[in-house]
C-alpha cells in the first residue's frame, strides 16, 4: 500500500482570518464576547499585581484584535504581538507591533523584559505537546503578573476552527502547566511561581 502522503501546513493567511475573524457567525459571536474576556485578565492581573498593568506579551495574536480593546482600559501600555502568520505580521507587524514567531519559539525571539499579563488566548490546543511543553516554559520566564491562556479540553464542547485541533483532557493540560510552574486561579488565569506567596488558598483554583 502506498504511503499517504502529509496532509497540508494549515496556512493563516487572509482567507482564514476573513473566516474565522472577520466574516461569520463564529467571528461576530467571539467579538461580542471579546471586551468581557479583556476585562477579565487584565482585572486579575492588576488583582495579584496590586497595580495598574504595564506590559502586555499576547501570543497568537492574529491581527491584533486584543490591542485596541487593551490600549483602551490602559492607553500607555507596552504591548507586543507574536503569531505565526505572515500575513498578518507583513500587513499589521509593524503599526500593531507584531513579530513573527511559534508558540514553541518563545524562549528563543529576544523578547524584551517580562510582562505583566501575557494572552494566549484560543492557541494551546493547536500546538503539538513537545512545543507547548517548550513554549510554556517561556511564558512562565517571561511572565510577571497573570497569564490568560483560554483553550478547550477533550471534554468541551466547542465550534469553530476544528483543524489541527489537539484533543488533551483537563487533567494533561494541568499537569503542563503545573511543571511549567503555573498557579491555577481559575477562569483561564494563571499566575507565575513568583507570585506564590501573595496568594491565600482559597485564590488558588482547585487542580
Amino acid at each position: 500500500m502506498p504511503a499517504r502522503a502529509p496532509a497540508p501546513a494549515k496556512t493563516y493567511d487572509r482567507r482564514y482570518f476573513d473566516r474565522w475573524y472577520r466574516r461569520s457567525w463564529h467571528a461576530h459571536f467571539h467579538a461580542g464576547t471579546l471586551a468581557r474576556r479583556v476585562q477579565l485578565a487584565v482585572s486579575a492581573a492588576e488583582y495579584v499585581l496590586e497595580r495598574p498593568i504595564r506590559s502586555v506579551l499576547d501570543i497568537g495574536c492574529g491581527d491584533g484584535r486584543w490591542r485596541p480593546l487593551l490600549m483602551r482600559e490602559r492607553p500607555h501600555i507596552r504591548y507586543q504581538g507574536v503569531d505565526s502568520s505572515e500575513y498578518v505580521v507583513g500587513r499589521y507587524g509593524r503599526r500593531r507591533n507584531i513579530r513573527l514567531g511559534q508558540f514553541g519559539d518563545l524562549g528563543r525571539m529576544g523578547l524584551r523584559g517580562r510582562f505583566d499579563l501575557i494572552v494566549c488566548s484560543d492557541v494551546l490546543h493547536y500546538v503539538p505537546l513537545p512545543e507547548a511543553r517548550r513554549g510554556l516554559r517561556a511564558v512562565a520566564r517571561l511572565l510577571r503578573g497573570v497569564a490568560f491562556m483560554e483553550l478547550f479540553t477533550a471534554d468541551d464542547g466547542s465550534e469553530g476552527d476544528d483543524e489541527g485541533f489537539v484533543r488533551r483532557s483537563r487533567q494533561t493540560y494541568l499537569r503542563l502547566f503545573r511543571a511549567a510552574g503555573f498557579i491555577h486561579l481559575g477562569f483561564h488565569c494563571y499566575a507565575g511561581r513568583g507570585l506564590r506567596d501573595r496568594l491565600v488558598s482559597l485564590e488558588r483554583g482547585a487542580t
